[in-house]
């Protein structure tokens, strides 16, 4: 595998066209001042000791050793094997309800971007451990398959809102099922994490937590929203019009549905931690996911990258030394020098 540590020092390449186009003005320039001076032969016959090949050469040996720097500083680097690397960890897939009623503002600023908090900082803190994510509402998708790449799980994350799933509703039960298919390898230390305030549930979702843990996998449920419950906020256009009404005009009270939950994580031998305004429960549920079995998992990554600056160096500095030996004028200390046999 092949790659440049400073890939920045390339950009200045870009500049080399508009020192040839300064050396050509050059040229012009003494061009026309000698042919000021008088007639052009007898100019050249004045000035027999000067070559036009030299001067060209010396200048092409100095633009070869400013492009053999640059290629120095950048430091061409060669992957010298590729390794496989032993890692131990918990197979982590986390569901997050996307679902309007997420948009509650009992806990600030709303309980979805709450549980996207809370999550994002999760991640922050993994190390061998690999995560996946799954968005639903009245259905479910996968946002992320299982990675240890956290940056693109944070990526994901920040792209996750209701507009995701049109579908409105609360499929748990098509979370949990879409999660155990995201485990691809046998073994413990796996676990799903939902986060939703489970209201509207429509699917069986115990049922689908017992399977899960006949396999297994452990459950958790996490349960974003308090016990009073909240209306759900209405948008257009980025702008908050007002809240949910029912077909009677009344305003729609959004409320956390707590015993589900609890008996989803009972099923998938979990726990369930309500979230609140100071802390949305997911360390808890972390710490409790930390006693599982960890799995055992390779991984392969290019090792102990080579350093081949020292070559582009020693081309620099072989370049600057013809330049400097191939004079415009030829002379007689640089007449011993038999190196090019030039006129």
């Amino acid at each position: 595998m092949f790659r440049f540590e400073y890939p920045i020092y390339l950009n200045f390449l870009l500049a080399l066209p508009l020192l040839i186009l300064l050396f050509w003005v050059y040229l012009r320039w003494k061009k026309k001042v000698a042919e000021k001076l008088g007639d052009t032969h007898v100019v050249k016959r004045l000035m027999i000791d000067i070559s036009p090949l030299r001067v060209h050469l010396k200048f092409i040996f100095f633009m070869l050793s400013l492009v053999s720097l640059l290629l120095a500083l950048a430091n061409p680097q060669i992957g010298s094997r590729l390794e496989k690397v032993q890692r131990k960890g918990i197979d982590l897939v986390i569901a997050i309800d996307v679902s309007n009623s997420m948009l509650a503002q009992d806990i600030q600023p709303n309980r979805l971007e709450r549980a996207r908090q809370s999550v994002s900082r999760l991640i922050d803190e993994l190390e061998n451990d690999r995560i996946g994510l799954i968005v639903f509402a009245g259905k479910a998708y996968t946002q992320l398959p299982i990675t240890t790449d956290y940056n693109a799980a944070k990526m994901m994350l920040s792209t996750i809102k209701p507009e995701l799933v049109p579908v409105q509703g609360t499929a748990i039960g098509q979370a949990i099922d879409m999660g155990m298919a995201s485990f691809k390898e046998e073994g413990g230390g796996k676990a799903i994490i939902v986060i939703t305030d489970g209201e509207n549930h429509e699917d069986d979702a115990v049922s689908k937590a017992e399977d899960a843990a006949s396999k297994g996998i452990n459950v958790y449920t996490i349960g974003m929203g308090l016990a009073d419950g909240a209306p759900i906020p209405e948008y257009r256009n980025n702008q908050m019009t007002g809240f949910k009404k029912d077909r009677s005009g009344n305003t729609v009270i959004t409320r956390l549905d707590e015993p589900m939950l609890e008996q989803i994580a009972r099923a998938g031998n979990g726990i369930y931690v309500r979230a609140s305004n100071t802390q949305a429960g997911l360390r808890r549920v972390y710490e409790e996911i930390g006693k599982l079995e960890q799995n055992t998992y390779e991984s392969h990554s290019y090792a102990d990258f080579d350093d081949r600056f020292q070559y582009f160096i020693a081309l620099t500095l072989v370049f600057l030394m013809l330049s400097f030996v191939i004079n415009e004028k030829k002379s007689k200390w640089a007449s011993k020098f038999k190196i090019f046999n030039l006129n």
